[in-house]
């Protein structure tokens, strides 16, 4: 009788709790977590597929560029880089160029006074150097679907040479340059130099 009567106040002790079994501390059930439904699911996929669809065709043509413009914007890179140093260092600074490497680079030069106009300075052999970097802007190394047709260092040919050399002076003028290249599907484009200014400028070939 005693223990009914217990669980009688026990019982009627806990439906006037408003707080449930859990705010008494007693055991109770966990709350469900909701779970990601199949649409939800698949429009994560749809998104996915289209981002990856959008990237892929991005990433190809950066691994795959076109041989001869990335060689053009190479050869420009560092023709404006041996025009900058020397202009800003107030020194002569020299295009090397190495043909049958198919590679050109920025070599710092001495102090030198302006040029003179009309001046023709022929173009010295190589001395042995290190390389630049390739990542610094100093160095263009052509690719091999890429050939050299031309390389004329002050109206002389130097495309069989083992290597050249082009002035830029403080004073913004240069050496007389022009560089004919060919892509392996015969397309044919010509960087030059204007004498004047050392700028470089890039067109077709006049066939």
């Amino acid at each position: 009788m005693l223990g009914a009567a217990l669980i009688s106040v026990a019982g009627a002790a806990g439906a006037a709790d408003p707080r449930g079994p859990r705010a008494r501390g007693l055991p109770g059930r966990l709350p469900a977590r909701r779970a990601f439904t199949l649409i939800e699911l698949m429009i994560v996929i749809g998104i996915m597929a289209i981002v990856l669809g959008i990237g892929v065709p991005i990433t190809y043509k950066v691994r795959n560029r076109d041989p001869l413009n990335q060689a053009v914007r190479d050869v420009m890179e560092v023709i404006s880089n041996a025009r900058a140093r020397a202009i800003l260092q107030g020194t002569m600074s020299e295009l090397v160029l190495h043909p049958k490497e198919k590679r050109i680079e920025v070599s710092g030069g001495a102090p030198t006074s302006a040029k003179p106009e009309n001046a023709f300075t022929p173009a010295e052999p190589d001395k042995p150097s290190a390389p630049p970097d390739t990542d610094s802007g100093l160095v263009a190394v052509l690719s091999n679907r890429v050939t050299v047709e031309m390389m004329d260092v002050n109206l002389i040919e130097y495309k069989d040479a083992e290597s050249a050399r082009v002035r830029f002076y403080p004073n913004g003028t240069c050496d007389e340059f022009t560089l004919i290249l060919r892509s392996d599907k015969g397309e044919f484009i010509k960087v030059w130099l204007e004498i004047t200014t050392g700028l470089p400028n890039v067109g077709p070939v006049d066939r």
